[in-house]
């Protein structure tokens, strides 16, 4: 058994967006994923930090999760910004029961726990326009909120590993409020997605404040899950 994380699939089977149009590394990305994953087995798991599918509904999203179910591994999914097709835990659940999707778990105000490690998370936010400063302290505190549900629920472990979609820190930009719950709860080890292309070289990597951040986007990685445990 053993423990990966990748971030940014953006998947689209029934919605048209494919991502080979961006040329680069993205050419033939769905080929470099299933070799990617290649690497793992049915026992192993892996945690996908957002943006798994451009589908705009869950009934669209199908075909992009039973691409993900085909994948070796169990998965354990959170949200991304581009992830229209997520709706209540519940309403996702039972659509994957009834299409016989039964390798894929959420980490949405929650704890996922591997082994005696506890996986927790939520998606993040960066305020990427100062024109609205009451919309960004809005989401940001609900999204600070749902990191320390997800921390708490993680209860005594000994081991606990946070993920994100968007970074807690990029370039000069740093999430305060995520940043204190991240302290709050003395996580030391935390991976996201979210940043692609030029924006890349602004990520922040290594330790920071006692903190190692990584960046897991499916471009930054080659397509390759990077194993955690």
């Amino acid at each position: 058994m053993a423990l990966y994380a990748i971030g940014d699939l953006h998947l689209s089977f029934s919605s048209n967006k494919p991502m080979d149009v961006f040329g680069g590394g993205w050419e033939n990305y769905i080929e470099k994923i299933e070799l990617g994953f290649s690497q793992l087995s049915p026992d192993d798991t892996c945690v996908l930090c957002g943006d798994s599918s451009w589908a705009m509904s869950l009934d669209e999203s199908l075909a992009d999760f039973r691409f993900i179910e085909a994948l070796p591994g169990k998965k354990v999914i959170l949200k991304g910004n581009h992830d229209y097709w997520w709706t209540t835990v519940t309403k996702m659940k039972s659509f994957f029961v009834d299409n016989s999707i039964t390798g894929i778990d959420f980490l949405h105000n929650n704890c996922y726990f591997y082994e005696d490690t506890a996986i927790c998370g939520t998606r993040g936010w960066i305020s990427e326009s100062e024109l609205d400063l009451a919309h960004n302290a809005k989401v940001m505190h609900r999204e600070a909120s749902r990191l320390r549900a997800s921390l708490s629920a993680a209860g005594g472990a000994a081991d606990i590993l946070c993920f994100f979609h968007y970074p807690p820190r990029y370039k000069n930009a740093v999430c305060e409020e995520m940043i204190d719950v991240l302290n709050e709860f003395s996580i030391k080890k935390c991976w996201y997605g979210h940043i692609h292309s030029q924006g890349r070289r602004f990520a922040v990597q290594g330790i920071v404040d006692g903190v190692s951040y990584n960046l897991i986007s499916a471009d930054f990685v080659d397509f390759v899950p990077q194993r955690i445990l």
